[in-house]
């Protein structure tokens, strides 16, 4: 469908060499009930006959949530930008994970393979053995489901993430759940948690899931200032979380590896 409405307009693609070319991707999420939300990432602000571009992609994939636009016009290969518009339908797509009803927008990081994330986090949630009354800071929380999937009433949550849609999904998602005593922020894990330890936070369990490039020295000498009891370590990197690991071990962590 959107070959055809690129050829049927004369819509160029985008050129990573040249920079030139308004269609750089066509974004895919879908949920475990089969449903999607298509997201087309244009090196503009705009589309040209939007309306027919919808329609096509409607008629292509009928079980299409809704269509969203998004702005990408950095020179490099990163895949979304920071801007979205709705098209059509809603501009997030629902889903549920270890039981929390979770709504995402396209920038939201989610786990692609669904029944595996609910294997990951129902582990990590035994790992962070939350007992009652204690408080959880989950750094790099995305959406928040990590923690959402972890705390039970009489415990307190709190997020750190940088991508602003992510936040808003995470504090809807707390008020779908139920989770009261949850706090999202939104800015950089490292200068969240210092600013967080400065404050005096004492979280009794720190779950880390960070992105590839693993934690930064700011972020880790952080979470230890704010010494808490469990420090739960999620990584898609074996290389950086060894790094980070072998960092908070010599800041006095004791690195316990479970099968």
């Amino acid at each position: 469908a959107l070959r055809t409405y690129l050829a049927a307009y004369r819509v160029p693609g985008y050129d990573e060499q040249t920079g030139t070319g308004l269609v750089r991707h066509l974004y895919v999420r879908t949920n475990a009930s089969g449903q999607s939300l298509l997201c087309v990432v244009v090196n503009g602000e705009a589309l040209p006959h939007e309306d027919a571009l919808v329609s096509a992609l409607r008629r292509a994939v009928p079980d299409a949530v809704g269509v969203v636009l998004g702005v990408n016009t950095r020179r490099d290969n990163v895949i979304l930008g920071k801007e979205q518009t709705v098209l059509a339908g809603p501009g997030t797509l629902q889903d549920t994970l270890c039981g929390i009803s979770v709504s995402l927008s396209p920038n939201s990081f989610y786990q692609v393979n669904h029944d595996a994330a609910e294997q990951l986090y129902r582990e990590a949630a035994r790992l962070a053995d939350l007992k009652p009354e204690e408080t959880l800071l989950d750094l790099y929380c995305g959406a928040g489901t990590i923690g959402l999937s972890m705390v039970r009433p009489g415990q307190k949550l709190i997020g750190v993430e940088v991508v602003p849609g992510a936040v808003e999904n995470a504090r809807e998602n707390a008020r779908r759940a139920g989770v009261t005593d949850a706090e999202f922020i939104c800015g950089d894990a490292g200068r969240a948690a210092t600013i967080l330890a400065a404050r005096g936070l004492r979280p009794d369990v720190v779950v880390l899931d960070p992105p590839r490039k693993g934690c930064d020295n700011v972020t880790l000498q952080a979470v230890v200032q704010m010494a808490p009891g469990r420090i739960v370590m999620v990584s898609c990197n074996p290389a950086t979380m060894a790094r980070d690991a072998a960092a908070l071990r010599e800041m006095g962590y004791i690195l316990q590896c479970y099968r």
